[in-house]
Protein backbone atom coordinates (compact mmCIF):
# COMPACT_ATOMS: atom_id res chain seq x y z
CA UNK A 1 0.00 0.00 0.00
CA UNK A 2 1.13 3.48 -0.51
CA UNK A 3 1.90 6.04 1.47
CA UNK A 4 -0.95 8.32 -0.08
CA UNK A 5 -3.19 5.22 0.29
CA UNK A 6 -2.51 4.60 3.94
CA UNK A 7 -3.46 7.78 4.87
CA UNK A 8 -6.51 8.21 2.64
CA UNK A 9 -7.67 4.96 4.56
CA UNK A 10 -6.49 6.06 7.97
CA UNK A 11 -8.42 9.50 7.05
CA UNK A 12 -11.60 7.75 5.93
CA UNK A 13 -11.52 5.67 9.22
CA UNK A 14 -11.29 9.05 11.02
CA UNK A 15 -14.41 11.04 9.02
CA UNK A 16 -16.21 7.19 8.91
CA UNK A 17 -16.17 7.80 5.11
CA UNK A 18 -15.10 5.04 2.73
CA UNK A 19 -11.96 5.79 1.60
CA UNK A 20 -13.18 6.43 -2.31
CA UNK A 21 -15.05 9.27 -0.78
CA UNK A 22 -11.76 10.85 0.13
CA UNK A 23 -10.34 13.75 -2.14
CA UNK A 24 -6.27 14.59 -2.27
CA UNK A 25 -7.96 18.46 -2.15
CA UNK A 26 -10.39 17.73 0.73
CA UNK A 27 -9.37 19.81 3.85
CA UNK A 28 -9.98 18.12 7.25
CA UNK A 29 -13.28 20.14 7.89
CA UNK A 30 -14.47 19.32 4.35
CA UNK A 31 -14.17 15.64 5.97
CA UNK A 32 -15.33 16.23 9.02
CA UNK A 33 -12.42 15.74 11.23
CA UNK A 34 -12.79 17.46 14.04
CA UNK A 35 -9.75 18.43 16.40
CA UNK A 36 -9.98 15.09 18.73
CA UNK A 37 -10.33 12.67 15.64
CA UNK A 38 -7.14 14.69 14.30
CA UNK A 39 -5.43 13.90 17.27
CA UNK A 40 -6.32 10.15 16.91
CA UNK A 41 -5.37 10.68 12.91
CA UNK A 42 -1.88 11.70 14.05
CA UNK A 43 -1.54 8.68 16.02
CA UNK A 44 -2.50 6.69 13.68
CA UNK A 45 -0.34 7.96 10.76
CA UNK A 46 2.97 7.90 13.30
CA UNK A 47 1.84 3.87 13.98
CA UNK A 48 0.98 3.23 10.07
CA UNK A 49 4.21 4.67 9.11
CA UNK A 50 6.94 4.03 12.26
CA UNK A 51 7.28 8.04 12.31
CA UNK A 52 7.17 10.41 14.64
CA UNK A 53 5.32 13.52 13.76
CA UNK A 54 5.77 17.23 14.87
CA UNK A 55 2.58 18.00 15.86
CA UNK A 56 1.08 20.78 18.28
CA UNK A 57 -2.23 20.21 19.08
CA UNK A 58 -2.69 23.42 21.46
CA UNK A 59 -1.28 25.25 18.04
CA UNK A 60 -1.32 23.59 14.81
CA UNK A 61 -0.14 25.75 12.47
CA UNK A 62 3.28 25.93 14.14
CA UNK A 63 3.52 22.17 13.81
CA UNK A 64 5.53 22.48 10.53
CA UNK A 65 3.28 19.62 9.60
CA UNK A 66 1.03 21.03 6.89
CA UNK A 67 -2.57 19.56 7.53
CA UNK A 68 -4.16 21.69 5.27
CA UNK A 69 -5.30 19.19 2.61
CA UNK A 70 -5.03 15.69 2.59
CA UNK A 71 -2.21 16.14 -0.74
CA UNK A 72 -0.48 18.20 1.88
CA UNK A 73 -1.26 15.73 4.49
CA UNK A 74 0.35 12.58 2.14
CA UNK A 75 3.20 14.98 1.22
CA UNK A 76 4.22 15.72 5.06
CA UNK A 77 4.50 11.99 5.65
CA UNK A 78 6.26 11.14 2.91
CA UNK A 79 9.14 14.33 4.04
CA UNK A 80 9.02 12.29 7.66
CA UNK A 81 9.58 9.15 5.48
CA UNK A 82 12.43 10.11 3.69
CA UNK A 83 13.96 12.51 6.54
CA UNK A 84 14.03 8.96 8.54
CA UNK A 85 16.45 6.63 5.94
Amino acid sequence: MTTKDTVIVILAEQAMLEPSDVALDNTLDDLGIDSMALVETIFAIEEAFDISVPFNANNPEDSGFDISSVASIIAAVDQLKAAQT
